[in-house]
């Protein structure tokens, strides 16, 4: 029997595009995040900037640091600080893993999205990722243009 019910699917908030180019992403891992109330607002509206943001395992808990969330323009004396780290939601086990990959592998935790989930959550993706060299970089850009070449010779033979 088939399920007729659409599926809801999630909606990115902001990217890290600058990831995929400074880092080779070897895992991906979902956390949830602890935010205040303004915060939320302000991701919401796709406001939050991840660049130059990165995770680390503090105590047993993993902290997400330099992401801007900036301050919520109707706020009151309340509102939060834009560059506070927020603490990353995931089991025990989860963290442990991702501790042990970092110390031993010299692997480093990097926020790659944060997104909306369909029961109005809001989720980091985290990447365990290793650092390019900038000969590395130079090959994903030409690999990237060649595709894209390729990409478009063939659309333009089933045009013409």
């Amino acid at each position: 029997m088939a399920d007729d019910t659409p599926k809801r699917k999630s909606r990115n908030l902001t990217v890290n595009r600058r990831a995929a180019h400074d880092y080779f992403i070897l895992e991906k891992h979902e956390a949830g995040i602890e935010l205040v109330g303004t915060e939320v607002k302000v991701v919401r509206n796709g406001q939050a900037g991840l660049q130059g943001a990165y995770v680390k395992v503090e105590g047993g808990q993993l902290l997400l640091h330099q992401v801007t969330i900036p301050p919520y323009s109707f706020g009151n004396r309340f509102n939060h600080d834009a560059l506070r780290s927020r603490r990353l939601l995931m089991h025990k086990r989860e963290i442990r893993k991702l501790q042990v990959a970092t110390e031993q592998k010299g692997l480093t935790l990097i926020p790659l999205r944060l997104y909306l989930t369909p029961n109005g959550r809001v989720k980091v993706e985290i990447g365990v990722c290793r650092g390019k060299a900038q000969h590395d970089k130079r090959e994903t850009v030409k690999r990237r243009e060649a595709d894209l070449e390729a990409k478009r010779s063939v659309s333009s033979h089933y045009r013409g």
